[in-house]
């Protein structure tokens, strides 16, 4: 803001609290130095509220002490009086804003753009108005008293009663005013023009709305002037209150601050004139401290009750968009649900689909129970992959109720709508209920035709791969063969050169013989379902360390050595997991570097329903940033270091651990080497077994296993 339109602003408020000031000093009472009504207060509030943020507000502060002392001074007030108002009047402004600012930061004329919208709003309008009047007061009563000048508590309770008054009911007009201003500032940049606004505003409201407003403008003030002018024989002011609450319950709040403005005027004017019902209390104290709680108790009913309707109506309008935002957010999730390739169902306790998307009954064969549950089993035949019948409490929304963790569990369904069965793909998830309930919500996913692929392609690659291993059992079989011939056939210089070839051809047989039994086996298990059984790792462990310890020794390799620590039982398929622990032992052994004696070292902990296992070695370990994609199909880590394989070991290892639930990771031994870790679900309850017991086992069959820790 600039100097010129802040120096502006001080004049136009200087000139506005000048003729208030004199109008209170006109209402002071022959023989008495206390003013009826102090408007002056009000304006002060007001000015200092709009002037708050200007780096000149000092010329405001000195305009309003200068004003209150002449005005007071030159009116007939001592000298006294005069510096006491000139003292209080800037205090008691400075108090309103700093109280409003802290109160109602949200208003306007604190530090928000908002008005008044709710009773919450008045109350704290009404304790910063009386706050910052007992402040002034206070200010003012101990100017007079250290200059010398009597008082009294009455004169204290009249100027808190006025200048409380005057600043409730003047503050929140001027906050209104201000409040609209400033919107219509904020929404076409400028002032010029706001009568077309208004007029426009006029003529989009109902003719009887106007008539309405205009009816009761004119009969309030015509009632309040004649109670107040032939108060003495019309005595019915209180009365009126009646006209006030109407006025509040019917017309707009800037309305009622309007009306509540011209009752306080009206009363000041004939009490002023010694006319009205006030006029008969001989105090003139106690008819000023009259006055000014009538006209509070008016500007606080009608604010309240208007106020107090604005919040109702602004809440209810609210309700209604949060109603229909609801209303369209529940169309979308319908059509959304409804619209899903996917089904879903929502099943209580008891079995009954609270909800069900036509995905769901599709899938389940267009069945629909007549006594609307899905726990019949029977009715909509659920059965397992392997052709067995479900129980009702093997259900999978039975499941998720019960606590379990149901993810991706395959089920045939097979009724007379569906005979030739449909795979689903079933995940369940519990669902609390707002009345302490539970529910599950249950989702079906299609996976006959993956499923049927899968088969497709798992007996395609049996059929390859027997196709393919016969003519490779024929070449092996003729290269031994010729390999025998060889050893009766004389000395020739050509003779090393063909059995060199011949070598070179069985090697590659046997290559050709590997991948194409990885490849089977990548297929089989992946497609495989696995059957779990209780499994004893340390057995299992030890039997596969003895049988590599032998093949190293036959082999002419330096033989292993095994440490072999506690190993729990876990729940899991046999087959499967001995595939694993087979690729990762033997991948642990075939990555050594040379003239190295191969050193590994098995151990596992329980994690909750899980079992790590950890199996780390001292073999040439993996390539930085490859830990994760040697489980990739047909990854080779170290392609070019003269190590054979086909890339698809580790693949399998991944496909056997997932299959199973849990995961497998590759990290560096500290030792040197690398450390393979997987989990697979324990036995509950978990029966471990001592390592020392199976090692002796491994050790009776040639191979060099020790109990860890011993």
């Amino acid at each position: 803001m600039s100097c010129w339109v802040s120096l502006a602003r001080t004049v136009a408020f200087a000139s506005v609290y000048l003729a208030a000031a004199i109008v209170g000093r006109l209402t002071v009472t022959e023989g008495t130095r206390l003013a009826m009504v102090w408007p002056a207060a009000g304006v002060a509030a007001i000015w200092f509220c709009v002037q708050r943020r200007t780096r000149y507000f000092w010329m405001d502060a000195v305009a309003i002490v200068v004003i209150s002392y002449f005005v007071n001074l030159l009116t007939g007030a001592p000298v006294a009086t005069s510096v006491a108002a000139a003292a209080a009047n800037p205090v008691q402004a400075l108090v309103f804003v700093a109280l409003l600012r802290r109160w109602r930061p949200s208003l306007w004329g604190a530090d928000g753009t908002d008005p008044m919208q709710s009773p919450r709003d008045l109350w704290a309008l009404l304790g910063v108005a009386g706050v910052s009047t007992v402040c002034g007061a206070m200010v003012g009563s101990t100017v007079r008293w250290l200059l010398g000048e009597d008082y009294t508590w009455v004169f204290v309770v009249g100027w808190v009663a006025r200048n409380a008054a005057s600043t409730l009911i003047i503050g929140t007009a001027g906050l209104c005013i201000g409040q609209a201003v400033g919107r219509y500032r904020a929404e076409h940049g400028f002032l010029a023009g706001w009568h077309r606004h208004w007029i426009s505003a006029l003529r989009d409201r109902p003719r009887w709305r106007i008539a309405e407003y205009s009816a009761l403008a004119v009969c309030a003030t015509v009632l309040y002037v004649a109670a107040f002018r032939y108060g003495d024989r019309l005595p019915i002011s209180s009365a009126l209150l009646g006209l006030t609450v109407w006025v509040a319950t019917r017309l707009s709040t800037p309305f009622m601050v309007a009306h509540s403005l011209a009752v306080g005027a009206i009363a000041a004017f004939f009490t002023v004139q010694s006319l009205g019902p006030f006029a008969s209390i001989d105090s003139i104290a106690l008819r000023a401290f009259v006055l000014q709680a009538f006209a509070a108790m008016v500007a606080v009913v009608g604010l309240a009750l208007a106020l107090g309707r604005d919040e109702r109506d602004r809440l209810m309008a609210e309700l209604a968009v949060q109603r229909e935002q609801a209303s369209r957010h529940a169309e979308l999730m319908t059509e959304i649900v409804d619209s899903m390739a996917d089904g879903l169902a929502v099943i209580d306790a008891e079995g009954r689909a609270l909800l069900r998307n036509p995905a769901s009954v599709r899938l389940l064969g267009g069945r629909i129970n007549p006594d609307a549950k899905i726990s019949d089993s029977v009715y909509y035949g659920f059965f397992r992959p392997d052709g067995s019948r479900y129980a009702d409490e093997e259900l999978a929304y039975r499941k998720a109720l019960a606590g379990e963790k149901v993810r991706g569990v395959e089920m045939l369904v097979r009724n007379p709508q569906v005979p030739e069965g449909r795979f689903l793909q079933v995940t369940a998830t519990a669902l609390a209920n707002p009345d302490g309930t539970r529910s599950a919500v249950v989702l079906y996913h299609d996976v006959t035709a993956e499923r049927r692929h899968r088969d497709e392609l798992t007996n395609f690659a049996g059929v390859v791969a027997h196709d393919l291993l016969n003519p490779l059992a024929s070449v092996d079989g003729w290269s031994n063969a010729m390999f025998d011939a060889l050893d009766e056939v004389p000395d020739h210089p050509g003779l090393d050169r063909v059995r060199a070839d011949l070598a070179r051809l069985s090697r590659a047989s046997g290559r050709m013989r590997s991948l194409i039994e990885d490849l089977l086996a990548y297929t089989t298990t992946r497609n495989a379902i696995p059957a779990p059984a209780r499994l004893d790792l340390a057995v299992m462990v030890a039997e596969i360390a003895g049988a590599r310890a032998d093949a190293a020794v036959a082999g002419g390799e330096p033989e292993p050595c095994f440490t072999l620590g506690e190993l729990p039982a876990v729940r899991a398929d046999p087959v499967l997991v001995r595939q694993l622990l087979d690729n990762l032992i033997g991948n642990a052994i075939k990555y050594t570097a040379a003239g190295v004696t191969p050193a590994l070292t098995v151990t596992a902990a329980r994690e909750g329903d899980l079992v790590r296992v950890c199996i780390a070695d001292n073999g040439i370990g993996i390539p930085d940033g490859q830990h994760d994609v040697i489980f990739a199909n047909f990854h080779r880590a170290h392609a070019g270091s003269g190590y054979v394989g086909t890339g698809l070991g580790l693949a399998i290892c991944k496909r056997i651990v997932e299959r199973h639930g849990g995961t497998i990771t590759a990290t560096n031994n500290p030792g040197g080497g690398s450390c393979f870790m997987f989990t697979l679900p324990a036995d509950i309850p978990a029966c471990g077994s001592t390592a020392g017991v199976h090692s002796s086992g491994a050790r009776d069959q040639g191979s060099s296993v020790t109990a860890a820790g011993r």
